[in-house]
């Protein structure tokens, strides 16, 4: 099974499911791991709206997308899901928490 067949099989009986699947695979993929506050929720603010025509300029999804089916960027719509998610892409040993120089300034 290709890992983004795994990815999305969620979404295995609905109609876009092989599409999705062939376009993940399309071309390069870069799998990353965000923290933070809020990260799911301020991500996928970030990231725009799922339709891309809905999403606003300054998000990935508004400046480099034009169609759903081919949206550029995926990211977790819950804590639940993101953990799923993390433990198919990444090994443990491949990640680690870190806090960077202006957490004291920012975060409580």
């Amino acid at each position: 099974m290709k890992m983004s067949e795994e990815h999305y099989w969620e979404h295995r009986n609905r109609p876009f499911y092989n599409k999705l699947v062939s376009y993940m695979s399309s071309g390069p993929v870069v799998a990353m791991v965000w923290q933070g506050l809020d990260v799911v929720k301020t991500g996928r603010k970030m990231m725009g709206q799922t339709n891309p025509t809905n999403s606003l300029p300054g998000t990935f999804r508004g400046d480099f997308c034009v169609i759903m089916g081919k949206n550029v960027i995926h990211g977790s719509d819950s804590v639940e899901s993101a953990q799923r998610e993390i433990s198919l892409w990444f090994k443990e040993s491949e990640l680690c928490e870190r806090e960077g120089c202006s957490a004291k300034w920012i975060y409580e």
